[in-house]
Formats: C-alpha cells, sequence, structure tokens
C-alpha cells in the first residue's frame, strides 16, 4: 500500500485535470488513476496502465463496475498504426432462455439471475496479451493493496482469488502469452468458474463451468465515420456506439460553430439528431453474430442526407422516428414501438489512458445490482437486463448472445494520428454526453479540461436499456449554469425542459497533440472524475 500512497502524494493537488508528455490517465476514484499512472512510470505502456487502472476501479468504483461485469476496450497501437475493439461483453448463459424469462414474468433488473458470463476480466487478460507488456502479477498488483486496506469480507475474499490467479501464472511454463493465458484458464476452465458454477446452482443462478469455458472475448475492427476532418472510432452493433456516429453525419450539415456554443439553435439540433440516433439504434442495434444490422447502410452519407430534412430547425420532435436504411427510406413504415416496465438507469465508470510512445486506449467498465458468488469475491452483474423478451426483434435474449449495452469508448483521430479519446459514465446518456463533448472539441476547439465541465443537456426521448423503460418524447434536462434566455427558447420550441442541478453524467477526456507529444487528460471533477500526467 505504501507505494500506492506515495503516488496519491506525487498526484497533483488539483487531481482533475493533467498536462504530461510519458503518460497519462483519466478515469474514477483517484486510487485507480494512481494505479496507471504506477505501471507508466514502472515502464508500461497504456494496455498496461488501462489494465491496471480497470481492475482497481472493481475496489474504487465497486458499485459501477465489478470483474463479473464487462468493459469493451478500444486500443491504439502505435507501433502497427490499427485501432481495435476488445470486445469485453460476456453472452447470456445456456439456461437463459426467452422461455425461462417468459415463465418468470422477465428479465431481472438486479440479482443472479441477471448475470451474465463475465467479460471483463478476460477482456482485460486480452487487451494485456495482445498490445501490453507486463505480468498479471504486476498490473494487479495496486489492486490487491487496496483489496488488503478494505474492510468488506469480499475485499478478502477476492484478494485471496486474485493471489490464486497470480499463482497460477507463476507456476505456469511458457512465455508470457501462455502464462497470462494460464491465468484465463484458470478463471474460465478451472477452479473459479467451477465455485461460481457451485455458488449459482445453491443459490438459483443461471452460470454455469460451460458456460464459462465457452467465453470468447472477440478482437473486433471499430467502425467510424469522418466529421470535421477527423475520424471518428467507436465499437459496433452491439453497443450503442454507432449511433453517435449516425448523429455526426447528421450534424456535418449543420454550422454549429457560427450557431455558437450552448446556443438555442446549437442545442435544438444537436439534440434533434441524437433522438434520429436513438431511434434507430432502438429499432435494429443488437449482436451482430445474432442479427443482422444495416451499419453500412445506416452510417453512409446518402442515408444521413434522407434523414437530415427530418431535423425541424424551429419544433421540437415528440416521436420515435426510426429510420429505412435498407430501402433507402427517411422514415420506416409505422411500427409498434414496444416499451417495458422499465427500471433506473445506472452507472458504469470510466477509463482514458495514453503513453509516451503514441499508444493509446479508452475503456468504459461495467457492472452493477449483481452478487457476490460467495467465497470467490467475485461480483456477478446484471446486464441481462438490457436484453428485451420480444420475440422476433433484433436485441431479443437467447443463449450465447451478448446483449445490446450502452458503454461505449470513442477515439478521434486526424491525419491518422489520435487526438482525442474519451469516456463517459451514465447509462443511455453516455453518447449524448460524448457527443457533446466532441463538438466541444472538435467544432469549438476546447481543451479537455473545458470540454468535460462545460454544461450539458441530455434527453431521455429513446427506450431505455434498462428494463425497456418507456421512452419520455420531447425530454431536455439542462444543467442549471446554462443561460436562463436558452432554457425558455427551445421551451418554446416544443421541448419538454428540466433543469438540473447534477453535472449530468460522469465524462473524462484525455487529448494528443502529435507534434509536440503534449498529453491533456481531464475528468469532471463535479462529476467525481480524476487526472494526472507526468
Amino acid at each position: 500500500m505504501r507505494t500506492l500512497l506515495l503516488l496519491l502524494l506525487l498526484l497533483p493537488q488539483e487531481d482533475w485535470r493533467a498536462v504530461g508528455t510519458h503518460g497519462a490517465v483519466a478515469a474514477g476514484g483517484r486510487e485507480s488513476v494512481a494505479a496507471g499512472i504506477e505501471l507508466l512510470k514502472a515502464g508500461g505502456n497504456a494496455a498496461d496502465a488501462a489494465v491496471a487502472t480497470i481492475l482497481a476501479l472493481s475496489v474504487t468504483d465497486s458499485t459501477m463496475f465489478c470483474l463479473g461485469g464487462e468493459v469493451p476496450i478500444m486500443v491504439y497501437d502505435a507501433k502497427s498504426g490499427v485501432v481495435q475493439v476488445v470486445a469485453g461483453q460476456g453472452a447470456a448463459p445456456k439456461l437463459a432462455t426467452l422461455e425461462h424469462f417468459e415463465k418468470r414474468g422477465g428479465i431481472p433488473l438486479h440479482g443472479v439471475e441477471a448475470a451474465a458470463v463475465p467479460g471483463a476480466f478476460d477482456a482485460c487478460l486480452v487487451a494485456l496479451t495482445r498490445f501490453g507488456t507486463k505480468s498479471f502479477a504486476e498490473v494487479v498488483a495496486p489492486t490487491l493493496r487496496l483489496l488488503d486496506e478494505g474492510t468488506a469480507d469480499w475485499h478478502r475474499d477476492l484478494a485471496g482469488t486474485l493471489r490464486r490467479l497470480v499463482d497460477a501464472e507463476k507456476n505456469a511454463e511458457g512465455d508470457r502469452a501462455k502464462r497470462l493465458r494460464a491465468v484465463a484458464d484458470f478463471f474460465y476452465r478451472g477452479p473459479i468458474a467451477r465455485e461460481i458454477d457451485a455458488w449459482c446452482r445453491e443459490n438459483g443462478g443461471l452460470l454455469r463451468a460451460e458456460d464459462f469455458a465457452a467465453h470468447v472475448t472477440r478482437v473486433e475492427e471499430p467502425v467510424s465515420v469522418d466529421y470535421r476532418g477527423h475520424t471518428v472510432y467507436k465499437c459496433g452493433a452491439w453497443t450503442q456506439g454507432p449511433y453517435l456516429l449516425e448523429a455526426l453525419r447528421l450534424l456535418e450539415g449543420f454550422d454549429l460553430k457560427a450557431m455558437g456554443h450552448n446556443s438555442p439553435d446549437a442545442i435544438h439540433v444537436t439534440m434533434e439528431a441524437m433522438k434520429l440516433g436513438l431511434a434507430d439504434r432502438d429499432f435494429y442495434y443488437a449482436d451482430p453474430l445474432f442479427a443482422d444490422v444495416p451499419v453500412k447502410e445506416l452510417l453512409s452519407k446518402e442515408y444521413a442526407a434522407l434523414r437530415r430534412p427530418l431535423i425541424d430547425p424551429k419544433r421540437a420532435s415528440l416521436e420515435l422516428r426510426p429510420g429505412d436504411p435498407r430501402h433507402g427510406k427517411a422514415l420506416l413504415d409505422p411500427v409498434e414501438v414496444r416499451k417495458g416496465l422499465g427500471g433506473p438507469a445506472h452507472d458504469t465508470t470510466t477509463c482514458v489512458v495514453a503513453d509516451g510512445m503514441g499508444n493509446v486506449v479508452a475503456a468504459t467498465p461495467s457492472g452493477w445490482s449483481g452478487v457476490c458468488a460467495g467465497k470467490t469475491g467475485v461480483w456477478l452483474g446484471s446486464r441481462l437486463q438490457s436484453f428485451n423478451t420480444w420475440k422476433g426483434t433484433p436485441n431479443c435474449i437467447a443463449p450465447g448472445k451478448r446483449p445490446r449495452i450502452t458503454l461505449t469508448p470513442t477515439l478521434v483521430f486526424k491525419e491518422g494520428k489520435p487526438v482525442l479519446a474519451v469516456s463517459v459514465a451514465g447509462g443511455d446518456a453516455q453518447d449524448q454526453v460524448t457527443l457533446q463533448i466532441l463538438i466541444n472539441s472538435l467544432d469549438f476547439g476546447y481543451a479537455p479540461d473545458l470540454a468535460v465541465t462545460s454544461p450539458r443537456f441530455v434527453t431521455q426521448h429513446f427506450v431505455g436499456s434498462f428494463g425497456q423503460s418507456p421512452p419520455r418524447l420531447g425530454s431536455l434536462a439542462l444543467q442549471k449554469e446554462i443561460a436562463a434566455d436558452v432554457f425558455e427558447e427551445l421551451g418554446r420550441r416544443g421541448h419538454h425542459v428540466t433543469s438540473s442541478s447534477a453535472p449530468l453524467w460522469w465524462p473524462v477526456a484525455l487529448s494528443i497533440d502529435p507534434k509536440t507529444g503534449e498529453l491533456r487528460a481531464a475528468g469532471d471533477p463535479k462529476a467525481r472524475r480524476h487526472a494526472a500526467a507526468y
């Protein structure tokens, strides 16, 4: 613990923004940021630091993320010059059938039955193997120190499990990759899987050892669009990420800078573009391994040109309006808009990292409302609630299928080099806030500290991703710092405007200057985000 405490003392007192050239981290808990910086200072790269940060977040941000949860990780590897997505989302177990949950009366919003196969831990190991340089023992060391200082029973139990995994690595033969695979095997195809299986059988859970053994972390290509001379990368349609790209396609037809930052015109067209993208998200997005998602058509300039005239510059839309990209139509023929009973939107946490060698990572760790699997100390998430039970729809639950999740990290490039990484916690609003950070950065030239602290706005004009909450059509929440005349004008345009004293979700951002190597990291201090650099 002493090393971590010393690093915390070395962090600047103003610990929500930082500037450096050798490495930078912005994330949730302060100690998690320190864990990432520790790995960078020990000679690790961005992937090593990101994994150390993510593992530590399972302690510092334990009500928002757990090792039994999920984490999409976007990695830019400077050596290969390629962006890749480590798809850290587990699938529904074999027993999680539609028939099971129909008899159950729906998918629970919490508890052991709502757990998908843990995806976060294997995603960390895959990222470490493919892109990192350090051992599991090295990246997990800060987390073990945090757990040893903890007082809850699960702190002690999880520390014991992690030390068993360290021993599995130590006792394995072969090179670094084989030793890391031994860690994964111990968890997913060995004692830990069997222990969680036994606990689930005793406590009504659906997870079994065979579900763990079948788990594979896919490494995928991202999807992207160009916007104002930049290339914006997102994860695929198993997340909500592509809808942000749809919104950017629509917004490139408007001069937001001329409208003015957070002006009535700028907020209005941004909100209307998001509504159109969200409608397509709700109708089309799902695990592409199970559903035919027309991503190419959804992100095309031609489709955006069809949809853009639906944005009335003077009136807010009060309808859900999915389009028909397969047939080149701005609006889909009238369809039934389904909705469920709903549940509260849940928060996640955040992580962006860059090193002095040009590598960049953006990740959005999550996992909440689950249960602790006995003496393993491993908390299980409740991500199955992001499925629906509507037979014949793309995101209907099925064994082996990944739920369409809200988690959605972002990387931005200019002239082939990374210039910005963003991660936001906040359920369905994650990409609403990310979009505003991109506009702040790319349209208005804001540095990360200003981009993440500028007043924000969000809507609930969509079918919620947690129990399929009914949409609140036309809703628009503005942070109270936005000018009063803006509130009044947006109300005149038909938005159902409310004021929020809260920060409206939890963003972090990190910029990279390709010419100087300067790294600027920031997290909104009102949202309890932290940053450090050196």
